[in-house]
């Protein structure tokens, strides 16, 4: 499933903007911007401390898969079940919500608005 496919499946008032790394993967960003009406926003280079959650969760993933895993060795449902793991720990910086409840939360004041 592509990022268009997932992103879609939300209503606009759920996905106005959408936060980039500065990898070139996001290189066509602007087709996506055209095709869903969100506005793009890049993280500065090196500087993991504009997106600390990301890095804390990428720890987290890493402590399952470290780099230089190969995941063809993993089935969809390992991938998925390690993600639902992830999204379901309490975060402190959530107020000890997880992830899974914060975006839920989110998304319906969004579509509230």
């Amino acid at each position: 499933m592509h990022a268009h496919d997932i992103l879609a499946a939300f209503p606009p008032e759920a996905r106005r903007t959408i936060s980039y790394d500065n990898g070139p993967e996001f290189a066509p960003h602007r087709n996506l911007e055209a095709a869903l009406g969100t506005e793009a926003f890049f993280r500065d280079p090196h500087s993991p401390w504009q997106r600390r959650t990301i890095e804390n969760t990428n720890g987290i993933f890493r402590r399952d898969m470290p780099r230089k895993t190969d995941i063809t060795n993993y089935s969809a449902q390992d991938i998925a079940d390690l993600a639902w793991a992830i999204n379901s720990t309490p975060r402190k910086c959530l107020g000890f919500k997880t992830p899974a409840e914060a975006f839920l939360k989110n998304l319906t004041f969004a579509l509230e608005m």
